[in-house]
């Protein structure tokens, strides 16, 4: 069964005004329950609408949206609790950052769902440890912390809640190389503990390839494909005729094939290409050693 579902999903800024815009239009699709879900597009493509449509934070103009089956808007007076379900990371989440402890900012989220001092107190922990904070961080300030740490201590926030659905909106914009590539392994590993659904909106194809079981590919507010990465990035000309691009590794192996080289034109991360290749050149010694 599905864990999320839309079904024709249309929403529109500013109805009946003069700014009125389209961001998304006759969007369906399904995302079963435990999928690490990539969403790629470019930008005004319709990718932070939609994550916020699915959290419950706007409500679509037209179509509807299934939590586990049931239309999160059946009962809007109680629409909250699916922010619970839904957990949401929006992008920069250290600006949501302002309790005086980093302990107290995790636990708000678990405090507001009416859970016990001990039922918080180990959600508060656990969170800490998944995303990588140190303990003795929890009761400092969260604004003396680095930036990275900022990043965590607001994902931990979320994380806290034990959603059924965790969305990360460009979780890691402006890290660094060494901060980005922590941060995408401490999600990798909870999603692989936990092994509940993330949805994750990035602008790198790189992180997606390393990450997504699916993709999801949007363009001009409408759902373009939704499918694994090796077929997503096999449409090339698809891709770029809406300005995507495959990654960077995944393009040079399609130029070797192109040359002649007899490698893997499929593959989409460095650590794979880095093996095609020493795999290559160990055949080649070996029929040089033959002769």
């Amino acid at each position: 069964m599905a864990v999320i579902r839309t079904e024709k999903i249309r929403f529109v800024y500013g109805a009946g005004t003069s700014f009125e815009k389209t961001a998304l239009t006759d969007v369906s699709f399904e995302i079963e329950s435990g999928e690490f879900v990539g969403i790629i597009g470019h930008t005004g493509s319709g990718k932070s609408t939609l994550v916020q449509l699915l959290n419950g934070l706007l409500r679509p103009t037209e179509g509807t949206i299934f939590l586990n089956g049931k239309d999160i808007w059946e009962k809007p007076k109680k629409i909250r609790n699916i922010h619970f379900k839904v957990g949401m990371v929006f992008q920069y989440p250290e600006y949501q950052l302002f309790e005086e402890t980093v302990y107290k900012d995790i636990a708000f989220g678990p405090k507001n769902m009416g859970l016990d001092d001990d039922e918080i107190d180990q959600k508060v922990r656990n969170a800490a440890r998944f995303t990588g904070l140190r303990e003795e961080l929890l009761e400092s300030s969260p604004f003396e912390l680095s930036g990275g740490e900022k990043r965590r201590a607001a994902i931990a926030g979320v994380i806290a809640m034990d959603p059924d659905v965790l969305i990360l909106d460009e979780p890691t914009a402006g890290l660094d190389p060494l901060g980005r590539e922590a941060l995408l392994s401490q999600i990798a590993d909870y999603h692989k503990v936990r092994k509940n659904t993330v949805l994750l909106v990035s602008h790198s194809m790189e992180d997606i390839a390393r990450t997504a079981d699916k993709i999801l590919v949007m363009s001009h507010g409408q759902k373009v494909m939704l499918d694994t990465p090796e077929y997503v990035f096999s449409k090339v000309r698809e891709l770029e005729k809406i300005g995507l691009k495959v990654p960077q590794i995944t393009k040079i192996m399609m130029l070797l094939k192109e040359k002649g080289v007899n490698v893997d034109p499929s593959v989409l991360t460095v650590e794979k290409g880095l093996n095609e290749i020493l795999n290559l050149l160990s055949d080649a010694n070996n029929n040089c050693s033959r002769l």
